[in-house]
Order: C-alpha cells, then sequence, then structure tokens
C-alpha cells in the first residue's frame, strides 16, 4: 500500500504465495489458519492454567471441530443468506463447485457461529463436557480470528464502505480508502490516460494496474476522479476484535456461570455489528428491510438469543469456571 497526501490508495495482493498458475495461497487463507492457531494457544493456555474444564490434551481435538464448523457454517451461510446461486454454480477448473471456493472469499461470520455452535454440541456430547462452556471459550479465543478475518476482507478489497458525504470529497482525510478498481465500474473517465497505459486487458483493467503499480501520470490523472470511502474493514476490524475481547475479559475476570460468556459476545457482537454496518456498503443484490442491511438484520436476533441465554443462564443452579484474574 502507499499514500497519497489526501487518502490511502488500496492496492493489497490478495495472493500470498503464488505456486502455480492455478493453485495458490491467499491471505485470506493465512488470516483463518493464524486466527486458529492463536486461539489454541490461548486455550491452551487456560487449560493449563485450570480456567478452563478441558483437558489440555483435548485441545487439539476442539480447534479441529471448531474449524470444521466455522468454515462449513461461514461457507454455507454466506450461500444461503448472501449469494444462494453459489449452490448451483459449477466451472471446469479447481476446485469445480463455487460453493468449495472459499480461497476466493466469501464467508458469513454468522454462519460460522451457527456451525460453531454445532460443533460444540457434538463435541461436548463426546467429551462428555458441557457445550456451554465450550461456547464460552469459543466465544473469548475466536476474536483475534474475527480480528485477522476482517483484515482479510481489507486485504482482498471485498466489503467496501460507503461513500464519504460530498463535502469530504475534495480533501479525504488520510484514513480514507480509494479503490482502483473503481474505474472497471465505468464511472471514471480514462479517455486522457488511454494513450499512456499498456499491458493485458481492457483499459479499465490496465488503468486499476498501473494505478496499483504506482504510474504516476496515471496516479496524478485518475486518483484525484476516484470516491474516497470509510474503512469500514478497519472498523470493523477493531470492533470485533480488541474491542469485543476487552469485553469478554471484563465480564470474565472472575469466574462466572456456563453460558454468562456467550450471551455476552452474541449480544456485543450484535451491537457492534450493527453499529459499524452503518459505514459498510449493503451486499449487492441483498434487499434492505426495514432499514437495516442483511447482517444487520441477523444481529438483531443474535442479541435476542443472547439476552435470553444471558437470562436463563444468571438463573441456572450451576457451578461457576473460568476467570482471568490472577490465581493465588
Amino acid at each position: 500500500m502507499w499514500l497519497l497526501a489526501e487518502s490511502t490508495v488500496h492496492d493489497f495482493n490478495p495472493i500470498a504465495v503464488s505456486l502455480s498458475d492455478d493453485l495458490s495461497i491467499r491471505w485470506y487463507g493465512v488470516a483463518y489458519l493464524a486466527g486458529f492457531l492463536i486461539g489454541w494457544a490461548l486455550l491452551r493456555w487456560m487449560s493449563r492454567t485450570k480456567r478452563s474444564l478441558i483437558p489440555e490434551r483435548n485441545v487439539g481435538d476442539l480447534i479441529v471441530y471448531a474449524v470444521v464448523g466455522v468454515i462449513v457454517g461461514g461457507r454455507l451461510g454466506y450461500a444461503l443468506f448472501y449469494q444462494p446461486s453459489l449452490l448451483w454454480t459449477f466451472s471446469p477448473s479447481f476446485p469445480w463447485w463455487e460453493l468449495l471456493a472459499i480461497n476466493r472469499g466469501g464467508m458469513a461470520s454468522h454462519g460460522g457461529m451457527l456451525g460453531l455452535v454445532i460443533a460444540m454440541l457434538l463435541f461436548g456430547r463426546r467429551q462428555q463436557l458441557p457445550a456451554l462452556h465450550l461456547m464460552d471459550l469459543l466465544s473469548f479465543a475466536a476474536t483475534p480470528g474475527l480480528f485477522l478475518g476482517r483484515m482479510a476482507n481489507l486485504i482482498n478489497g471485498e466489503l467496501w464502505g460507503k461513500p464519504l458525504p460530498a463535502s469530504m470529497q475534495l480533501d479525504p482525510p488520510w484514513w480514507s480508502i480509494k479503490y482502483p478498481d473503481e474505474v472497471l465500474l465505468g464511472t471514471i473517465d480514462l479517455t486522457t490516460v488511454a494513450p499512456h497505459v499498456t499491458g493485458s486487458g481492457t483499459l479499465p483493467e490496465m488503468t486499476a494496474d498501473a494505478i496499483r503499480r504506482g504510474d504516476g501520470e496515471v496516479v496524478a490523472e485518475i486518483v484525484p476522479q476516484l470516491t474516497a470511502f470509510w474503512p469500514s474493514q478497519l472498523i470493523q476490524a477493531v470492533a470485533e476484535g480488541p474491542l469485543l475481547l476487552l469485553v469478554l475479559v471484563a465480564v470474565w475476570f472472575v469466574p462466572r456461570k456456563p453460558g454468562i460468556v456467550t450471551g455476552t459476545f452474541l449480544v456485543t457482537y450484535g451491537l457492534l455489528r450493527i453499529v459499524t454496518e452503518v459505514v459498510r456498503q449493503a451486499d449487492d443484490g441483498v434487499a434492505i428491510i426495514a432499514g437495516l442491511q442483511r447482517g444487520q438484520l441477523l444481529s438483531v436476533g443474535m442479541i435476542i438469543v443472547g439476552v435470553v441465554l444471558l437470562l436463563i443462564c444468571s438463573r441456572a443452579q450451576s457451578v461457576r469456571v473460568g476467570g482471568f484474574a490472577p490465581r493465588p
């Protein structure tokens, strides 16, 4: 990424390592892997320090269940909530079924959470452990992965924020983002740079590539015409990662009844998601209902479930567990 005086131009390469023309490792996948590894380390620490009911030797199995639950639930949730066509779209190249092409992005956090709940119910039944306690643990351990997932959205150049107000477009603030891919929308006049851009592809594609390369002539002509957007991915990364983590640590600083942390997670995440999506563009083809985007509507459901769970668990006759306060 390189900086202009007025804003940041998005020029991240979503591919971390290119293995061949058809196979590559993307930062999206790296973010998921890193999130699970950090979660595994946190859960091992909690087991080792007796803040968890799970034996340390079983933490690896728990993470395997969590990985499957998040990936399957996240991808199915994205298809069902946002892009149903993935269920019946096929292509001649790997992985052939578009539903399986998670390397190109397209995961729904709400679907991932549903998948995680099912995975914890299965794991708890197998290991004779309370599912609510397992969900408490993963609610806490999931926050680094949520943060990294949003950063992967930024690297992929997806989930754009809304345009800044017209009054801010002439002199955009340093934290705003301009996307070279905006030229692909056909809203930017490219006639003045047509004689200067080279390469393969259409004129908009070559112009976008030239901006990413830092071609001075193209940048000077086109970048001032680009729209400055809210950095919604960064805003949601901070909200769903560090901020949510601080709330959970504060609630779980002392031992709590199983389910209290999960309920807090659902309510807090839901509220943060509703607030932060105010600066995020609605997904293409997804209807806005009662002024709320699809992610906000799903978050309303999360808040309701979280409140009910908090009421039930706070009245349950169960032993308090966990807690991050220093041990004697």
